[in-house]
């Protein structure tokens, strides 16, 4: 099994909410870039929550969007062992310093978990300070679980409750 790295952290300082995933897949990898599998629902469902279309925008433009909406983006897994892209596969895994960019992030009131693997691992890395802000355990935008798109718009929606309005 190859090791893989999760990428830096996507956030503003001003960001009320930090959507937190497991480890970049293989496509993600590849193209250095969160969510790049055209199949992953991750920019669609976001864009609808936020109400912009960044599934049209080129990458740049996407993180730059979400550092607007005050939306941060990282990863819980730091580095892992694993085959392929799925979350089952991941093995001696070192977490991402979640602890120290809540630090710097004074605004922030939301995190949310992209899939039952980050909220696992998220979960048991924050420990006690979880009590601190509202945990939206969300449904994974991945192609692998397999969730109609609908189920999953309804429950990545409550997180338009973390933004201030447009």
């Amino acid at each position: 099994m190859q090791t893989k790295y999760s990428f830096p952290a996507v956030a503003a300082a001003d960001a009320r909410l930090l959507i937190l995933g497991s480890l970049p897949g293989e496509q993600s990898l590849a193209q250095a870039q969160y969510y790049a599998h055209p199949q992953n629902a991750f920019w669609r469902l976001v864009g609808e929550v936020i109400g912009v279309d960044l599934v049209a925008q080129d990458y740049a433009t996407r993180l730059a969007t979400l550092r607007a909406h005050r939306i941060g983006l990282w990863d819980v897994v730091a580095s892992a062992s694993r085959s392929g892209s799925l979350d089952s596969q991941i093995r001696g895994h070192t977490s991402n310093d979640i602890a120290g960019l809540l630090a710097r992030l004074p605004q922030l009131s939301t995190i949310a978990f992209n899939g039952a693997t980050a909220a696992r691992h998220g979960l048991k890395q924050l420990g006690d300070t979880a009590a601190k802000y509202r945990i939206v355990q969300l449904p994974s935008s991945s192609p692998a679980h397999t969730l109609a798109y609908a189920q999953k718009l309804q429950a990545w929606l409550a997180l338009a409750e973390a933004l201030p309005p447009a």
